[in-house]
């Protein structure tokens, strides 16, 4: 045993000594320790000197000791396969660290090499890590040169070995965004299994960065936001946290409450992984991951979102149209087994009903060759609804009567039943490692056949990162506009249909390629053939992902009281549209309404007119009045979520506040009881005068004591003067 070793264990023998009888700061403990330390007034994070392991870490306003044993430290995990061997793990723990050495008051560099693998032996392999403190916040940045003659496909790093919450009974879950909403699983005092069957070894969660960049370690009070700071997309990382030895009892999945269990120390783990793919002989810089403790809940999670993300996302530029208070319809006029529903001439009554109801937009589905999931990716017209010039001509005619025509679109995929993926496009597939195509299912039309899944549409799925399929899907966006619409609409622009990377090396670069990257020049090549005819051409499309919304900057969405609207917090202005779908839909206007999405009319599951659900149209029609007449308050203004504003009530009721910008405050309530109305009282502090509007009566009133009557699923509106 080397002298630095030994006087490590020794420290942490006496540290165990002297905490018998007192509580030491993580401070106090890294000192007797002798670990390397960063620390400002927010935040300590300490390093063992020998292995490079994050032995420590305090958030010091709320004294929440982080990670808390230094035992149970670790530095990183990467994995590097056999060819004969998939499973070659370089662990941290079996690795000494080259150095670890302060470079600044508030930045560590520690380096490791000649790794030692699992079954591979020692590997020239080279890591360097860089930490960098700063107002309480932690960067952590890699340099991975893997000299060996292996790949490296995984790195975790960081690596939090003994994630703690704040306190032995508090509860923590795991918050991620996914489609525009804000999801949330448990992850203490209870940790239910996710990944795999029976295929990890303890219960095991992960949050992929290819549906948000950022994942919340949240309790009730405080939480820790933990993010992959890259703008460029370059590879997917994914939030993981693996509960170990397991749990009590999988009936009801409680962690054991004690330091350890059947001799085996109970702790859960929290790392980052990186999906670098890194070939023999090359190497890779990490992308930043950035953790900062902070106090309160999601919404300050957000709030640190909101610093980074203006920090790359530009000022997209937004058509006026869809700035304004404006609603659409989704009209389906084919699907996959050619019902040919409504023919391109008679589209000029769907768009005359549109415009003497105040609709501003028809969302048109399954126009071009093959129908809804048909066809893909051909942007043609299909001669079973009529001729080219007969669609162009019904655009314009809608058009000239003040609706725009956004056509829909899904160019990601191919139809595997045509001659087109047969002769041509098969050779642009995604492949996975092993040589085999990916595809997915596909969707079920109209027919018993087809409901039955039997004859089903199957899709492979197209690798954007090949640019000579990007060229492809350019050219078949162009034929969209050419056909004179005001905007399209990318469908299931948010996924790949599970597909992460392309393995195939046949598509012009170096596999693997990882789809959520190609996205991007993708949408910029379509970008720039529409600012050529029309600079005001919107992109608009269904869930898309954060790091997308520059390009495709309306996004549609599904959503309903249990929606938490991450979206929404981020961007108060963004154009979403939520779908309408019932009869008397007054629940789904009214969380449009709270919730400032613009709502988009849906009978028949799209497949009818407007004026066949007359409830909900006029409900709707009354909302949007509601809209324009008060829009500095509640279209305009920046949306608050339920923060700044109290409501009690003798039923269930729900809140949104939102600020202008000379800092008068509106607040929306809605009831949600579904046969009685409702007394409500409004706390809203420091206010000024206040007055009430509901979307049955526009005209506003003033407020009585705080006092409000609302009706039965309907919504008052209390604005400050």
């Amino acid at each position: 045993m080397d002298r630095r070793t030994f006087n490590k264990l020794a420290g942490l023998t006496a540290l165990a000594a002297m905490t018998e009888n007192m509580e030491l700061s993580a401070e106090q403990a890294a000192a007797i320790t002798g670990d390397v330390v960063l620390q400002d007034k927010d935040l300590l994070v300490a390093f063992d000197p020998a292995s490079g392991a994050l032995t420590r870490m305090e958030h010091k306003p709320t004294k929440w000791v982080i990670e808390r044993r230094p035992a149970l430290g670790v530095s990183f995990r990467m994995h590097a396969p056999l060819p004969a061997q998939r499973t070659n793990f370089i662990f941290g723990q079996k690795q000494r660290a080259k150095s670890v050495e302060k470079i600044a008051d508030n930045q560590v560099r520690i380096r490791w090499s000649d790794l030692e693998s699992q079954h591979g032996g020692v590997l020239p392999i080279t890591f360097t890590a860089t930490v960098t403190l700063k107002d309480g916040a932690l960067t952590f940045d890699g340099i991975l040169d893997n000299q060996s003659f292996l790949p490296v496909e995984s790195i975790d790093y960081p690596y939090f070995g003994d994630l703690n919450p704040p306190t032995p009974d508090t509860r923590m879950v795991a918050e991620h965004m996914f489609v525009g909403a804000l999801s949330d699983e448990e992850i203490y005092p209870h940790f239910s299994n996710n990944l795999g069957y029976w295929g990890v070894r303890y219960p095991t969660k992960t949050f992929n960065s290819k549906e948000s960049q950022f994942c919340f370690i949240q309790s009730p009070e405080q939480g820790i936001y933990a993010a992959h700071h890259d703008p460029a997309i370059r590879y997917m990382l994914q939030f993981t946290f693996e509960q170990h030895p397991g749990t009590i009892d999988w009936n009801g999945n409680a962690v054991p409450q004690t330091d350890e269990i059947s001799g085996l120390p109970v702790h859960l783990d929290f790392r980052t992984c990186h999906f670098v793919f890194a070939h023999a002989h090359s190497s890779v810089n990490l992308s930043p991951v950035v953790m900062r403790p902070y106090a309160g809940d999601w919404h300050v999670g957000l709030d640190i979102y909101k610093e980074w993300r203006a920090t790359w996302f530009g000022n997209p530029r937004i058509p006026e149209w869809v700035k304004d208070v404006n609603s659409w319809q989704q009209l389906q006029i084919d699907g996959a087994e050619q019902d040919w529903s409504i023919p391109y001439r008679e589209l000029i009554k769907y768009g005359t009903e549109c415009a003497e109801n105040g609709v501003g937009a028809i969302q048109l589905v399954g126009w071009h060759h093959g129908g809804q999931d048909g066809g893909d990716p051909c942007m043609s017209t299909d001669p079973g609804l009529g001729t080219w010039q007969e669609l162009h001509d019904a655009i314009a005619q809608i058009q000239a009567k003040g609706v725009k025509m956004i056509l829909f679109g899904k160019p990601i995929f191919a139809d595997m039943s045509t001659d087109w993926y047969k002769e041509v496009l098969h050779k642009y597939e995604c492949i996975d490692p092993w040589g085999n195509k990916y595809e997915s299912g596909g969707y079920s039309y109209e027919t018993p056949t087809q409901l039955a899944g039997i004859n089903n549409r199957r899709r492979a799925i197209m690798d954007v990162c090949s640019q000579e399929y990007r060229d492809i899907a350019t050219h078949e966006f162009e034929k969209t506009l050419a056909l004179g619409a005001e905007g399209w609409l990318f469908d299931e622009v948010m996924q790949h249909n599970g597909v992460i990377y392309n393995f195939s090396n046949d598509h012009g670069y170096q596999a693997p390629g990882y789809l959520f990257n190609g996205d991007i020049p993708l949408v910029k090549q379509f970008r720039a053939a529409a600012d050529k005819l029309n600079p005001d051409f919107l992109f608009s499309g269904e869930g898309p992902c954060d790091w997308l919304m520059p390009y495709y900057v309306a996004g549609y969405y599904r959503i309903g009281w249990g929606t938490r609207h991450a979206l929404r917090y981020i961007d108060p202005q963004a154009p979403l549209i939520a779908a309408v779908r019932g009869w008397d839909a007054r629940d789904e206007i009214n969380v449009a309404l709270l919730y400032r999405y613009i709502l988009e009319y849906e009978p028949y599951n799209f497949k009818g007119s407007i004026t066949a659900f007359p409830l909900t149209l006029e409900y709707g029609k009354k909302v949007d009045a509601l809209r324009r007449k008060y829009k500095p308050w509640i279209w305009d203004a920046e949306f608050r979520d339920n923060l700044g504003a109290g409501v009690t009530a003798d039923g269930s009721v729900r809140h949104t506040v939102y600020r202008k910008s000379d800092g008068k405050r509106a607040v929306m309530i809605a009831n949600l009881e579904q046969e009685k109305a409702i007394t409500a009282r409004l706390e809203l502090p420091n206010a000024d005068a206040l007055v009430s509007a509901t979307p049955e009566e526009l005209d506003a009133k003033p407020v009585s004591a705080g006092s409000l009557r609302i009706p039965a699923r309907s919504v008052v509106v209390v604005m400050e003067q």
